[in-house]
């Protein structure tokens, strides 16, 4: 093998060993998420950040240099396209977990504030003497980014 074969291999392995891991991380949370365990999820967050920026930047530096890969051995190209497509399906599959405990979330958030914007909001809009009521001054905020 030559030593840009060698070099392309060594490169696609670690891309594919990156893969796989980063894989069987969000496999791990989305687990966490469809058991609605999203605690389970948050506590390895920090790991999971950290494969995704490394994956980030090595896969958009091969993307943007493909000839760093050009002499690697075919078996070589075939796992990291077989572990490409396992992390994708893996992926989706996850952001639809991800989004799922947003909106059971955001669904949670507002009907707490509508329960206490309605706890707040007196009965009658005016009062016996004829001026309106001035209600509570109290603020309930509910910021939808996630």
């Amino acid at each position: 093998m030559t030593p840009d074969a060698e070099l392309a291999a060594a490169r696609i392995r670690q891309l594919v060993d990156l893969t796989k891991a980063l894989t069987i991380r969000l496999a791990d949370e989305t687990r966490a998420f469809e058991a609605q365990r999203p605690q389970d999820a948050a506590a390895s967050l920090p790991k999971t950040q950290e494969l995704a920026n490394l994956y980030r930047r090595d896969s958009a530096h091969v993307k943007a240099n493909p000839a760093l890969l050009a002499f690697a051995p075919a078996a070589d190209k075939a796992a990291l396209l077989k572990a490409t497509e396992a992390f994708e399906t893996v992926l989706a599959r996850h952001s639809r977990a991800v989004d799922a405990a947003r909106k059971i979330s955001e669904g949670l958030m507002q009907a707490i504030a509508q329960e206490v914007a309605a706890a707040r909001t007196p009965a009658s809009a005016y009062g016996a003497g004829g001026q309106a009521h001035a209600g509570d001054g109290r603020a309930f905020a509910l910021n939808r980014t996630a």
